[in-house]
């Protein structure tokens, strides 16, 4: 792979990477039940494997970032390797960072401008946008996914993180509670979507309708557990995985009360156009959705 350069700047039209957007729970090395369904054992790691074959290399280098990861970040990022080494010959490096500080004494330059894909793993999607915001090593993981090839993965918190508006409080009574959702600058991979995570399985509908009610040019994208999106060109997706992904368009919505909030008043709004795509199936987002530098 021809080494990336960070001189390499002007405007290009589509990123030259591809985002793998995962709803949470993917199957991972050792985590299939031995009574599960032939169909799910024929499949195993089908997700994890699809990653790796999306760096068309036979031996990748991928980084797995656990800074997201709200207990223990080694045990995370040992899954992950075990599970991509099941899949190929791989290197399988670890990041993780607790405060800005660590980002910024920590060189990692030359890894990040050699690795083939990055993975951001779950637990908590605002400590990724508060650590990475703004730092050195997310310009660089951005300009190799614009001007590079790069492919950069994310896992339920992992994956929210790559939106904006970025969800990150708000669960139970409180997501329809209007005015309960809380939101905030992701790290703009996607711009004007909204990616919510564990999205059935959790019934996450009411409060990405919320967001929307807030947001209404954004469209809101829900992935549901040990599934994913493939978004290439930065707007081009296909869904792969077992379950299902709901988008959701406000654009030509109304009726909403979100500004009439109190902390009683469950969440109205009408109009909103809703896709729900299961594996195979493709969609455009209707505007051009670029990473910010």
């Amino acid at each position: 792979m021809p080494k990336y350069t960070s001189n390499q700047k002007d405007t290009c039209p589509t990123p030259n990477g591809t985002l793998l957007i995962i709803g949470g729970a993917e199957d991972k090395a050792g985590s299939v039940d031995p009574e599960a369904s032939q169909k799910q054992n024929k499949r195993h790691l089908e997700i994890l494997d699809k990653f790796v074959k999306m760096t068309n290399t036979g031996e990748p280098v991928i980084e797995v970032i656990t800074t997201a990861a709200s207990k223990d970040p080694a045990e995370s990022y040992q899954q992950y390797r075990k599970s991509f080494e099941s899949i190929c010959s791989c290197i399988v490096n670890h990041i993780h960072h607790d405060s800005r500080e660590e980002v910024q004494a920590d060189e990692l330059r030359q890894r990040l401008e050699t690795a083939h894909a990055v993975f951001f793993s779950g637990g908590d999607q605002l400590k990724i946008t508060s650590v990475y915001g703004g730092t050195e090593l997310l310009k660089i993981i951005k300009e190799r996914y614009i001007y590079d090839r790069l492919i950069v993965a994310g896992t339920s918190a992992g994956a929210m993180a790559l939106s904006t508006p970025m969800i990150y409080a708000g669960v139970g009574r409180d997501e329809m509670i209007a005015g309960n959702v809380k939101v905030a600058l992701g790290l703009e991979f996607l711009k004007d979507v909204c990616i919510d995570t564990h999205f059935v399985d959790r019934g996450r509908f009411v409060r990405m309708a919320q967001v929307l009610a807030t947001n209404p040019s954004s469209i809101g994208i829900g992935v549901e557990e040990n599934t994913a999106l493939i978004i290439k060109n930065g707007v081009e997706l296909e869904v792969i995985g077992f379950g299902v992904v709901i988008i959701i368009d406000a654009k030509k919505s109304f009726g909403s009360n979100v500004l009439d909030f109190n902390d009683e008043n469950p969440i109205a709004i009408r109009g909103l156009q809703v896709d729900i795509l299961s594996e195979g199936e493709k969609f455009n987002i209707p505007q051009l959705n670029q990473p910010h530098n």
